[in-house]
C-alpha cells in the first residue's frame, strides 16, 4: 500500500506547489507589483519552476507515472513509464490514445479502464502482472488524467510463497484436529473389544471415525483441485447450448443473446469458471437480478466475457490480492474461486481482469483466444511497448 500512498502524496503536493506558484504570480500582478506587467519573465519562471517540482517528485517514483490532456497529448511521463511504454524515449507531445489504440486488449482496456485494475501478460515467456490506477484532476483549467502503473509479479510472488506457508499452517491444523480424535477413538475402539458387553459401543465409534475421515477428505479435496485442474481440452462450443444449460442454472441472472459464432473452449471449465463468478457476485451481497453476464466476439475468433454485479466491489486491496489462492474477504469463503478461474483462464491461453463498475459494483473480464492460431497469442504474448509494433 505504501508505494500508492506516496503516489498520492506527492502528486497532491507537486499539484499544490504548481497552483500555489500560478495564484502567488496573479496576485502579484494584480496588485500592481512591479516587474510582473503581462509577458514578464516572472510567469515563464514560475510556470518553469512549478514543472520542475512535479518532475522532480515523480522521476523519485518507482512506479510508471504519466498525465496527458483530455484530448490524449502527453504532458509528461517520468523515468518508469518512458522504460515501461516508450523504449526509454520521451513521450511528450504524442497522443497516448492513439498510441495505444493497436496494443494488445487486455493493454488496452486495462490503461483506458474506468477505475483501477489489476491484469497479467505474458513478456518474454514469463508471467508478468501490473496494478494500474488512473485519476482525474484539472490543470490550468484543463482536464488531466493521471496514471500509474506499478510493477506487481515480484509481490505477487512473495505473496504466493506466503500463502503457501498458510496454505501448510492450514492443511497441518485440519489434519491434526481430524487424527487426533480418531486416533483416540482407536485406543477406546481396542478397549471395548476386549470386553463383549459392550460391542455395540463401536458402532457409535466407527460412525464418528468415518465422519471425521469424510471431513478431512472433503477439506483435503477442496484444496487439491488446484493441483489436479486437467489440460483444457477447448473444442467447437455451441453458445446457445452452453448459456442454455448455465441459465437453468441460474434463471435471475441477466444472460446474453447467443452469439452466432461459435466459441473455443473446455466447456466444462468454462462453465465452473462462470458459476464461480456469479457465486462471488451474489456472495457479496448482489442480488441475482443484478448480475449481468456479457459476451462479444471478434473478428479473430477471440471471446471477451463479462460479469458484472451490483456488489460492494473490491476494495484497494481485494484488488491486488484477490486472485492469490486462499485469499477472501468473506467469512466462510475458502479463497479459491477467483484463483481457480484464473487458472481455467490462462490455461486456455486467456487472461482475467479485474476492475470495479463505475456506478458501483464488481467487473470482472474474461479474454480467451479463438482457435489456437499465430492471432491468438496476441492475447497474451506481448510488450507493454507502445511505440513499437
Amino acid at each position: 500500500m505504501m508505494p500508492y500512498a506516496v503516489i498520492g502524496l506527492a502528486f497532491a503536493f507537486a499539484a499544490f506547489a504548481f497552483l500555489l506558484l500560478r495564484n502567488h504570480r496573479t496576485d502579484l500582478s494584480s496588485a500592481g507589483a512591479p516587474g510582473l506587467a503581462e509577458g514578464s519573465a516572472w510567469p515563464d519562471a514560475a510556470r518553469k519552476q512549478g514543472d520542475q517540482v512535479i518532475a522532480v517528485i515523480a522521476e523519485s517514483v518507482p512506479d510508471a507515472v504519466l498525465f496527458f490532456t483530455d484530448f490524449g497529448v502527453i504532458r509528461y511521463a517520468n523515468a518508469a513509464a518512458r522504460e515501461l511504454f516508450f523504449e526509454g524515449r520521451p513521450p511528450e507531445g504524442q497522443n497516448f490514445i492513439r498510441l495505444i489504440a493497436d496494443a494488445p486488449v487486455p493493454l488496452r482496456e486495462a490503461l483506458l479502464g474506468e477505475s483501477d485494475r489489476l491484469f497479467s501478460m505474458d513478456l518474454n515467456g514469463l508471467r508478468e502482472t501490473y496494478h494500474v490506477s488512473r485519476r482525474a484532476f484539472d490543470l490550468d483549467g484543463e482536464l488531466h488524467t493521471l496514471l500509474t502503473v506499478k510493477h506487481m509479479t515480484r509481490e505477487i510472488s512473495r505473496r504466493e510463497v506466503e500463502v503457501l506457508k498458510r496454505v501448510v499452517r492450514l492443511i497441518s491444523h485440519e489434519v491434526n484436529n481430524s487424527l487426533a480424535p480418531v486416533t483416540s477413538l482407536v485406543h477406546s475402539a481396542r478397549l471395548i473389544a476386549k470386553n463383549p458387553d459392550h460391542a455395540g459401543k463401536l458402532l457409535r465409534v466407527f460412525d464418528t471415525i468415518e465422519e471425521r475421515t469424510t471431513h478431512l477428505r472433503a477439506f483435503l479435496d477442496g484444496y487439491a483441485v488446484l493441483a489436479r485442474l486437467p489440460k483444457p481440452k477447448a473444442g467447437v462450443v455451441a453458445w446457445a447450448s452452453f448459456l442454455g444449460q448455465l441459465s437453468a442454472l441460474y434463471p435471475n441472472v441477466r444472460w446474453p443473446e447467443a452469439p452466432r459464432d461459435s466459441g473455443w473452449f473446455d466447456t466444462v471449465q468454462m462453465e465452473q469458471v462462470l458459476i464461480n463468478l456469479i457465486k462471488n457476485g451474489s456472495e457479496a451481497g448482489s442480488r441475482a437480478e443484478d448480475i449481468e453476464v456479457r459476451i462479444a466476439t471478434r473478428d479473430d475468433g477471440s471471446v471477451e466475457i463479462d460479469v458484472l454485479d451490483r456488489g460492494p466491489g473490491f476494495g484497494p486491496e481485494a484488488l491486488k490480492n484477490a486472485l492469490l489462492p486462499l485469499y477472501t474477504t468473506k467469512e466462510s469463503g475458502s479463497g479459491m474461486g477467483l484463483s481457480l478461474s484464473q487458472e481455467i483462464v490462462e490455461a486456455h491461453g486467456g487472461s482475467i481482469g479485474l476492475s470495479n463498475r463505475p456506478d458501483g459494483g464488481a467487473w470482472i473480464r474474461l479474454l480467451l483466444p479463438g482457435r489456437a492460431s499465430d492471432k491468438s497469442q496476441d492475447l497474451t504474448r506481448s510488450r507493454l511497448t507502445l511505440t513499437r509494433g
